[in-house]
């Protein structure tokens, strides 16, 4: 397990930019398309949808659904 830690540790920063690449993203889009909307709102509401995408990762996880990887 020690090699997968450290695999992953040296992609964390990697990691990290594509989780805020993909929240960036979507405050871009979301200012096209309302350009009036509250960031600040659009920030937690994007981050509530991520929050949730990641709890069905988890949850798929825990029933094996990635096992086979």
């Amino acid at each position: 397990m020690d090699a997968v830690k450290k695999e992953l540790e040296s992609r964390r920063k990697e990691i990290a930019k594509g989780v805020e690449l993909l929240f960036k993203a979507n405050m871009k889009i979301t200012d096209w398309d309302i350009p009036e909307a509250d960031d600040n709102e659009v920030a937690k509401l994007l981050i509530d949808i991520i929050k949730e995408e990641v709890a069905k990762i988890e949850a798929d996880i825990e029933t094996g659904k990635y096992n086979h990887y």
